[in-house]
């Protein structure tokens, strides 16, 4: 094992900058070709399929992947599926989160939702191909030749899109409007809605490598788990403080909507503290890897002091 490091340096700020843009083109790349052509009948579905997931987004479910995977000697080309899978995903999530009955959102990206641009049935119809999708992307993947981490993967992705996972935390969410949570439920709330996915996308880039490292499998476990809450911490603090052009979503949308938030509940100041401790908690199990887990490390950064 190499000597630990917890700090990444300047100069791997910057490879990492470059290295990240790298992957979200790749990112980009993969899910333009895996997802159906606009032009293949049912059309229109297909072409909402590619609006609603292609051209958008920090992909920072696939950068996790990508990170994950590198950190544990995945080869990057077995990486792309799984972390295509969870992005696709993800954006079945929005596409239903945006919906009247669910958020009921016009904004998602810096663009009209797919609802709005294409109806509130093909919306839905979008939402259930993508997740279809998801796993078909997965199960099919002749470079995952391992049908045991195969299976493991799929598992994962299930379990954090169900009602265990992210669908269960929406869930927990719309039985929750106007009513005031305590920190410990809307900690459990976001542990499903948002935590399980990330927590998957580091997990799939882990299963993507040959040979399974379990130490290092429990390291990124952990550190998903911290982060992944983080994620959802930053983005009830955006929510308070940036304005709509800047998220590409609309602001103040929570607190318009009686929603509880880690703002509402703690106050501003302690919820940027909390923030603070889940990305300690975050290094922290990296702490005994050195510089083979920085990408890892400088993702928290990101991830903890995004503006969008």
């Amino acid at each position: 094992m190499n000597k630990p490091m917890t700090t990444p340096t300047n100069e791997s700020t910057a490879d990492f900058n470059a290295w990240a843009s790298d992957m979200q083109m790749r990112m980009e790349s993969v899910l333009a070709v895996n997802m159906p052509l606009a032009s293949i009948s049912p059309m229109r579905l297909h072409e909402a399929m590619r609006y609603s997931t292609l051209g958008g987004g920090k992909r920072v479910r696939a950068l996790l992947a990508y990170a994950a995977g590198e950190f544990c000697s995945a080869e990057l080309e077995k990486i792309d599926i799984p972390a295509a899978a969870v992005e696709i995903i993800h954006a079945f999530s929005l596409v239903h989160d945006d919906l009247p009955c669910m958020d009921d959102d016009d904004l998602r990206r810096g663009k009209p939702t797919t609802h709005k641009q294409y109806g509130n049935a093909m919306a839905l119809l979008v939402g259930d191909a993508l997740q279809s999708l998801a796993f078909q992307l997965i199960s099919q993947d002749k470079l995952l030749n391992n049908a045991t981490q195969k299976l493991q993967m799929l598992h994962i992705l299930a379990l954090a899109s169900g009602s265990r996972g992210m669908a269960g935390g929406q869930a927990i969410d719309i039985e929750s409007i106007g009513i005031p949570l305590t920190r410990e439920e809307l900690e459990q709330m976001h542990i499903h809605k948002t935590g399980a996915l990330i927590r998957a996308a580091a997990l799939l880039g882990a299963y993507s490598a040959d040979e399974i490292n379990e130490e290092k499998v429990k390291a990124i476990d952990h550190f998903a788990k911290a982060i992944g809450l983080a994620f959802q911490v930053v983005d009830d603090i955006l929510d308070a403080e940036a304005d709509t052009q800047t998220l590409g979503k609309t602001a103040g949308k929570d607190a318009k909507n009686n929603k509880s938030t880690y703002v509402t509940i703690l106050g501003l100041s302690a919820a940027k503290q909390l923030a603070s401790e889940l990305h300690a908690n975050a290094m922290a199990a990296l702490s005994f890897y050195g510089r083979e887990a920085d990408l890892l490390r400088h993702l928290a950064n990101f991830i903890t002091q995004r503006s969008s």
